[in-house]
């Protein structure tokens, strides 16, 4: 198992393992081949992937404002779940952030996700009650 950034030449095989994800939700125009080249040129030190015999078994996307940094996209075959490479591509995040002096991470995740809920809460990530989350999409055609 190797943990590698991820680069533009990995996006059709990350799209593909996020589309067959459960609980993960794309947009049209953010997570396009162009949206994520965006991202990465942006965040170039915070997105990794996990490959296995040249397969990509795994994916997390990180940015970060120079504050906070906050994490997207995360997900693992189904097939290699439970082996600790969540795990280790939070990891991966986690260092680069604080290579990058970042202090705290945050993320976003589906109410009734319940495997990545359960994730999340395992290795330390806690639910906050005090905030609401709100959004505006500015582009209608980020659908």
């Amino acid at each position: 198992m190797e943990i590698r950034l991820m680069q533009t030449e990995d996006y059709a095989e990350v799209h593909q393992l996020w589309a067959h994800t459960d609980g993960m939700g794309m947009r049209s125009l953010d997570d396009s081949a162009q949206g994520i080249e965006k991202f990465l040129k942006r965040n170039p030190k915070t997105n990794f992937i996990a490959e296995e015999n040249q397969t990509i078994v795994g994916v997390i996307l990180c940015g970060n404002d120079g504050r906070r940094g906050y994490i997207y996209h995360t997900a693992v075959d189904s097939n290699y779940r439970r082996l600790g490479i969540g795990q280790q591509l939070v990891n991966a995040v986690i260092n680069a952030l604080r290579e990058e002096d970042i202090n705290k991470v945050a993320l976003v995740v589906y109410a009734t996700n319940q495997t990545g809920n359960a994730f999340w809460q395992s290795i330390g990530f806690t639910k906050r009650e005090d905030l609401i989350y709100r959004n505006l999409s500015i582009n209608e055609k980020n659908i």
